[in-house]
């Protein structure tokens, strides 16, 4: 691949002149008890909603560490649907899908990705403490076929269901060569790829089922070490300006907020020129985005700081307002201040706002799309579809499916509603594990399983 070309670019952040954060408290050699933790001691269902009920932190000497061991599917189980819902496997045997995208012919994209190594060599850990450690080794030793230190296939893979059937008859490699990407958007003729370093582009013509040309670079985004790498990109209604995800590099800047310069953020790109802003901050790790359809607003899910307790923090959906900070690293939900982290900062705090709608404690949402009428059945015409990725923090486990957010005037009016279930086997091994969600061209919903190793397809029960 020839180097790509960069163009203008201007940053701000709100960690530019914060101190270094506490390091995390040592554990030691403590890693075979990585499994010990409190249990939950409240219902989920205080951590769901407008105005979530919160427990009071309780932080333990070893975190929990509650992962689903993953297995995968056999070659022909799949999710189970909720009821009025078929599923179909859009396409199996593919390696960790992450992303989905649908173009405009109907063709479906998908972002075969895993972290980055870390510079140096290695899989990248978000830190080198102890805490850090014991996550990184359970990560490795349970999520097997997911999991930490499997290289990334960095590639983009076409599917095309011609006869929409819900079963892709062509299953082509669309492009190579790429730095774990994830979030993709057409704007035009031109595709844009949010690596985890950088944002790119390639010319796209449609109907084309590979690109050769190689990429442009847009902007350089917040890379080396990536305690959360993924990075995901929407753009607004007339193409002008892109919407840039990049997660925070620590769970509460435990790895100095240096680190953290340009993280925990989203971006506003300038399409044609690449400069960029942050639009909005203290947002730990933000993912799926999309523009309300009814008020045209940004929303994003975000997936909120672990280690004090199973049930803090509820992960959050919620509406992005422009310059608005959202508390990451000091305080959560508006001004609840997270003790662990030093030095405090009152002034930050203080302008932090809560989020919307709390989706639940550790779900890990990643994938989030608007629905629209006609495409499902009646009761999901208006609202956002959401995939839980699964907790790894939590006693009893959390997510592990897809579920449907109600709205009615451009707000979340009622509690989220299961989807996509099944990930979970009955002895609690995962079967699968969503990540992107899209629409595909008819309004069914295209759901990326990194552990299944699939993307599914739901749509109306004939």
């Amino acid at each position: 691949m020839k180097a790509p070309q960069q163009v203008p670019t201007r940053t701000a952040s709100p960690f530019s002149s914060a101190s270094p954060a506490v390091a995390v408290l040592a554990v030691g050699a403590a890693l075979f008890l990585a499994g010990c933790g409190e249990s939950a001691k409240l219902p989920p269902e205080v951590t769901v909603g407008p105005r979530p009920q919160l427990a009071e932190p309780n932080k333990t000497l070893i975190p929990t560490v509650n992962v689903a061991p993953a297995v995968g599917w056999t070659d022909v189980a799949m999710p189970t649907p909720a009821e009025g819902l078929k599923v179909t496997a859009l396409a199996r045997g593919l390696d960790h899908p992450r992303w989905v995208y649908t173009l405009p012919n109907g063709d479906i994209l998908v972002a075969e990705s895993n972290k980055p190594p870390k510079p140096g060599g290695g899989a990248t850990d978000g830190g080198d403490g102890p805490v850090a450690k014991i996550r990184n080794w359970v990560m490795g030793k349970v999520m097997g076929r997911a999991g930490a230190g499997v290289p990334s296939a960095n590639r983009i893979t076409l599917l095309r269901d011609a006869d929409g059937d819900g079963v892709a008859e062509v299953k082509q490699v669309f492009m190579t060569n790429l730095m774990s990407p994830y979030g993709m958007v057409l704007v035009g003729n031109e595709l844009f790829i949010a690596n985890a370093d950088a944002l790119v582009k390639v010319p796209y013509t449609e109907g084309q089922t590979s690109v050769s040309a190689n990429p442009t670079l847009v902007t350089q985004l917040p890379a080396g070490i990536n305690h959360h790498w993924t990075k995901n990109v929407i753009a607004n209604a007339d193409g002008s300006k892109l919407y840039v995800t990049v997660g925070s590099n620590s769970n509460i800047g435990e790895n100095g907020l240096a680190a953290e310069e340009g993280r925990a953020a989203i971006w506003e790109v300038d399409t044609k020129t690449g400069e960029k802003r942050m639009f909005a901050s203290g947002l730990r790790n933000p993912n799926g985005m999309g523009w309300e359809p009814e008020t045209k607003v940004l929303w994003t899910v975000v997936n909120e700081r672990d280690e004090i307790g199973s049930d803090l923090v509820p992960d959050y959906l919620t509406s992005v307002k422009d310059g608005a900070f959202y508390g990451w690293p000091w305080s959560y939900y508006g001004g609840i201040v997270d003790a662990r982290v030093t030095p405090q900062n009152p002034a930050m705090t203080a302008k932090a706002i809560a989020p919307d709608y709390a989706l639940g404690s550790h779900v890990a949402p990643l994938g989030m799309v608007f629905s629209r009428p006609g495409g499902m059945p009646e009761q999901f015409a208006s609202g956002a579809f959401i995939g839980e990725h699964g907790s790894w923090n939590r006693k009893p486990k959390s997510g592990y499916k897809v579920v449907f957010v109600p709205f009615i005037g451009g707000k979340p009016s009622g509690p989220p509603v299961d989807v996509l279930t099944g990930f979970l086997s009955p002895d609690e091994k995962a079967q699968g594990r969503p990540v992107g969600v899209a629409l595909d061209k008819s309004g069914a919903l295209i759901v990326a399983d990194d552990v299944g190793n699939a993307v599914w397809r739901v749509s109306k029960a004939k």
